[in-house]
């Protein structure tokens, strides 16, 4: 086994000074689902109390009427993103009905037999509301209920203008110095987006924290799990099964050859999944016996978000737009990752290392040359992710690169490594050490396995008795650390208002019909 490659240091261009990076921002969305005191999945509505899930700003659902889902606006710092997230846990803890909690892991756990009883969300009876359930039915006929319970922490982040000036100042390619800062913004953060992907068996190492799931769960489906203790299974190095092929995944998505080499060929090839005819899709028809509809299409994607991707380019969408017309449009925004575990020990999903290490890496991922991802060197990353899902806790556990193997252990080590640089840099913008100390925290992971969530999780679980006990015994915990955390009158009152404005919005959509849904659907179809 060779050694990787020794990473250039001089990644920080000597030029960049700590300045350009103030006017960073950053996003986080949280899932989580409602369990009921028995702890089986909640069967209630989401609570009126809280608004309309259809037009709340922080506070809406997923895939099912239990699954929420926390909302940050952009925020100029990793506390105050934290803090806006703690203030949503806290509101929604003080409006749960029926001594409900929120499930503290990624993976379900109090599922029973009857996928039917996983509830579709429901967003009232506007066309849009009526369109948003029928394509959760389509992805439940598609793959199935149980796939949609799970749970992940979505970390959205941009970089300032005066970034990519500077960056396109100092190219040496004529072509890109020629660009629009519009279109070269674009370029670079595809750059990010292509060597995330690259550097996911990372991600899924250092804060991965699904090594085993719930029996339940795998009802009805063929698995290589192992029994951990009872009602539990589990992979003996597992890290992340979530981000593995019981997790999110789609066979028909595999063939679309989706790339992220330049913005064009990526809106071309996501606009083109969402318009071409799936076999096995069409079989399953797009309306039942009694002519209801029960998915969009029968398409590739029914609508471009049910592309399952790790990281995503994403633009504000305005009225009217699709995703991928906002990009066309206005190019990448921002960037979002998306292979991120809910963290169980922190009752919102994640915490400050997590928070730091991500916004190191994404600068780490911007910087560092980004040649063309193709289709062979994803095949090669796609088996990387599956042996650091499966066993990247093993002492033999490698990496492929380049048709050399390392180890794991060994190839993390470099990129970590490479990355303190700017970890300096980001304590210097914003004053403070975060950032290195995050880097701290992930140091103690790859010296030591047992440091790892993963590994907290096995041995919590096992001590526990149980998936759903370790689940139970956090959710009672984060129960305490919501109701210490105290609300100002201030942000009380804007939830309140938020709350009664969204059921408004909702209300006045509802009112609104020009056109029946079977009409509004045709026209999408």
């Amino acid at each position: 086994m060779s050694q990787p490659e020794v990473i250039s240091q001089s990644i920080l261009p000597s030029w960049v000074d700590s300045t350009l990076f103030k006017g960073m921002l950053r996003g986080i969305e949280r899932e989580s689902l409602r369990m009921q005191s028995n702890g089986f999945l909640s069967q209630a509505d989401h609570p009126r109390s809280l608004g309309s899930a259809l037009t709340h700003p922080h506070i809406t659902t997923d895939y099912s009427e239990a699954l929420m889902e926390f909302i940050t606006p952009p925020k100029e710092s990793i506390p105050e993103a934290l803090n806006f997230l703690t203030d949503i846990h806290a509101v929604v803890h003080g409006h749960l009905e029926n001594d409900e909690k929120l499930w503290p892991l990624s993976m379900p756990c109090m599922l029973d037999d009857q996928e039917e009883n996983i509830r579709l969300a429901q967003y009232g009876s506007s066309n849009i509301g009526k369109f948003k359930t029928l394509y959760r039915h389509g992805l439940g006929i598609r793959y199935g209920r149980r796939m949609q319970t799970i749970s992940g922490v979505h970390y959205n982040v941009s970089f300032p203008d005066h970034l990519f000036e500077q960056l396109q100042q100092h190219e040496t390619d004529e072509a890109l110095k020629k660009l629009s800062l519009q279109d070269y913004r674009s370029h670079r953060y595809l750059g990010l987006v292509r060597n995330f992907i690259r550097l996911t068996p990372l991600v899924m190492y250092l804060v991965g924290s699904s090594p085993s799931v719930c029996k339940c769960f795998m009802t009805g489906r063929e698995h290589q799990l192992l029994p951990l203790i009872k009602g539990t299974l589990f992979l003996p190095y597992a890290t992340a099964l979530r981000m593995g092929r019981f997790g999110y995944q789609n066979s028909a998505q595999k063939q679309l050859g989706i790339h992220y080499n330049n913005l064009e060929g990526y809106v071309a090839e996501l606009q083109k999944a969402v318009n071409t005819p799936y076999a096995q899709f069409s079989r399953l028809g797009l309306n039942d016996e009694n002519a209801e509809p029960i998915q969009i299409n029968d398409h590739v994607l029914q609508i471009e978000n049910e592309y399952y991707s790790l990281v995503r380019p994403k633009q504000v969408p305005q009225a009217g737009e699709t995703p991928s017309q906002a990009l066309a449009n206005r190019g990448i925004g921002y960037v979002e990752l998306r292979a991120v575990d809910v963290n169980p020990y922190s009752a919102i999903g994640i915490n400050e290392d997590t928070a730091g290490f991500l916004e190191v890496l994404a600068l780490y991922c911007l910087l560092k040359d980004s040649p063309e991802l193709l289709d062979a060197e994803q095949d090669v990353i796609e088996l990387n992710q599956a042996e650091v899902v499966n066993r990247g806790r093993a002492p033999n556990a490698k990496i492929q690169q380049a048709g050399q193997e390392y180890p794991l252990n060994e190839w993390i080590q470099q990129h970590v490594t490479a990355m303190q640089p700017l970890a300096e840099i980001l304590n210097q913008s914003y004053a403070t050490d975060l950032y290195s100390k995050a880097l701290l925290e992930m140091q103690k992971r790859i010296d030591n396995v047992d440091e790892t969530l993963s590994a907290q999780v096995i041995e919590d679980t096992t001590q526990q008795g149980g998936t759903w006990n370790f689940g139970s015994f956090m959710a009672n915990q984060h129960l305490d650390f919501y109701e210490q955390h105290v609300l100002s009158a201030e942000t009380l009152a804007y939830f309140e208002q938020l709350a009664q404005t969204s059921l408004q919005n909702q209300q006045q959509l509802e009112q609104e019909k020009e056109i029946s849904f079977d009409e509004y659907l045709a026209k999408f179809r």
